[in-house]
């Protein structure tokens, strides 16, 4: 089991930064894969990011060169997305998301499973 608490979200105006954190604690380490996913307004759930156990990371076009993923290898396990230049259109609930079984510490992993309860990120014009 794994448990994911995401903080950092809230109310930030187009063109600024915001930095979500995402702690993990259970059956989880540094060398596992984890994820950012956000549903905005009425959309469907969208990946933003991914980095891997050994830091390889992928990005949604949307936030390429936006937002940046990042994590710790101490014991705190942290994952942050730094959110610069940010535009209304990023106005989403923000999700951290770790896959079920297996490291992942090279290659990104096909789905994830465990799901932290949310950050809601508002953008204004």
């Amino acid at each position: 089991q794994v448990h994911l608490v995401e903080s950092g979200g809230g109310l930030v105006q187009a063109g600024g930064s915001l930095k979500l954190s995402c702690a993990a604690s259970g059956s989880v380490t540094s060398r596992n894969a984890r994820a950012w996913y956000r549903q905005g307004p009425g959309t469907e759930r969208e990946l933003v990011a991914q980095i891997t156990g050994s830091g390889n990371t992928k990005y949604a076009d949307s936030v390429k060169g936006r937002f940046t993923i990042s994590r710790t290898y101490t014991d705190d396990n942290l994952v942050y997305l730094q959110m610069s230049d940010v535009r209304p259109e990023d106005t989403a609930v923000y999700y951290c998301a770790s896959p079920l079984g297996g490291e992942y510490y090279v290659t990104f992993p096909p789905d994830y499973y465990y799901w932290g309860q949310g950050t809601r990120v508002t953008v204004s014009s």
